[in-house]
Parts: structure tokens; sequence; C-alpha cells
């Protein structure tokens, strides 16, 4: 079958994060349209309320307005990972590929405490002082001035982790039909479960970036890139 159009690439953020953090994607990837979105609650709708069926629509806007028979491949860090496999649990025949980054861990067990433990402490240390230690310590991993967060990202935090506490989890993935690539860092706790997740998809791919942390997609742009050029390719291949 002729392809038409270009396989739309639609990209979900992390956690604070927002579309700025794909600005290096489009020059690496000239043979997809490439679509940055924003969640509720980060870049360009601060202020709006972050629910599960909120940033799953702002998803379903992206990947839904493709032209007909064109190819779509969906990918997101962290949270936007978590939400993406959301989605395509809730649509599973919409995608032509999936692509989770640093989100292969359940969110149960002792990183579960961890990360609601981090949620509590918030309001008492304020965003200001939080953004001002974590942005250090993206700054130490090669993050750009430019990408890193204020601390207003902060007020969507607990309700979009709660969202994932409650709702992601690796069976997310049983009905999922396309390909999903498992990306992440050698060095990202995040990949604590991936055999599960890989276990639970009909056609997991699974890479591990040396050298990486959480934050590939900004330290490793050019990895991700071949990963996600990969995830075009087979996307193609299916429309």
């Amino acid at each position: 079958m002729k392809v038409l159009h270009a396989p739309r690439l639609v990209l979900v953020h992390g956690t604070r994060m927002d579309a700025r953090e794909w600005a290096a994607y489009p020059p690496l990837l000239p043979e997809a349209e490439v679509v940055a979105i924003d969640f509720p609650g980060h870049g360009s709708r601060l202020g709006e309320e972050f629910t599960a069926d909120a940033a799953v629509a702002s998803i379903a806007a992206a990947v839904e307005t493709r032209a007909p028979g064109q190819a779509v491949v969906l990918a997101g860090h962290s949270l936007g990972g978590y939400l993406a496999m959301l989605y395509a649990a809730r649509h599973p025949a919409d995608l032509d590929a999936l692509v989770l980054i640093g989100s292969s861990a359940e969110p149960d067990g002792p990183l579960s405490g961890v990360y609601r433990r981090f949620a509590a402490l918030l309001p008492r240390v304020g965003a200001e002082r939080m953004a001002r230690v974590s942005n250090a310590v993206m700054r130490r991993f090669g993050t750009p001035e430019e990408m890193l967060p204020g601390p207003e990202g902060y007020a969507a935090l607990p309700a979009a982790w709660q969202v994932v506490f409650d709702e992601c989890r690796a069976d997310l993935l049983t009905d999922v039909a396309c390909p999903v690539f498992l990306v992440n860092g050698q060095f990202d706790q995040m990949r604590l479960h991936v055999r599960r997740f890989a276990d639970a998809a009909h056609d997991p791919h699974v890479v591990t970036v040396p050298r990486a942390t959480h934050f590939l997609p900004i330290t490793h742009a050019d990895q991700v890139a071949d990963v996600l050029r990969e995830a075009l390719a087979a996307s193609v291949s299916r429309a």
C-alpha cells in the first residue's frame, strides 16, 4: 500500500516538563510529522486541572487528527510514557507503534513509597526550593538551561503521580496490537520491571541506552531518535 503521508510522531513529556523537552527532535527526524503536546497543568496549559481523562484527551487530540491512512507513533517519557500506555490501553487499535521511555517500572512497593513521600514533602518544602534542588540535579545530567522547568510545574505533580499510582500497570499493554518499544537508560531506576512490561506486550522491543539516566530524551537525543526512527519504520510497514 502506498504511503501518502509522512508518519505522525506524537511526543509526550515527563513530569514537570512540557513540549520543549522534544525541541531537538524535528530536525533529527525530518521523515516524520512531529507533534509535541502539553498535558494539562504543564507548559502552555498551566492552571488547567490534571486528570487521567484530560491527559488522555490531550493525546487523543494529537493522534486522532491524523490524515486518512497516516501512520501514528506515540512516544512518551516518564509520566508521558505511563499516560501513553493508558491511551493505548483505551484505544488498542489506534496506534502503529508505541514507545515508552523511562516508564518500565510498576508504581508499587518501595518505588511507590519514594514518590509518595516526595509528593507529601512538596507542600512543606515549597515549589521554589524543590525546583532549585531538582533543576540542579538535571543540570548535572546535562539538561540545557532553557529546558529546566520552573516551580509552577509542581502544581500538577501530585495529581499526575496519583493517576500513575492508580491506573498504570504492565497489564495495560495486554491488548495493544502494535509494536511496543521499551526504552530506558542504563542507570534509570524506572526500568526496574522492564521484563514484566515486555512479557505483557505482543510485540516488545527492549532497548537500554548505555550510560544514560532517566533524562535520556534530553541527554541522549541521537540514541533516542534512532529508536524513534525504528518505530516510525515499523509504523509505515503496518499502515
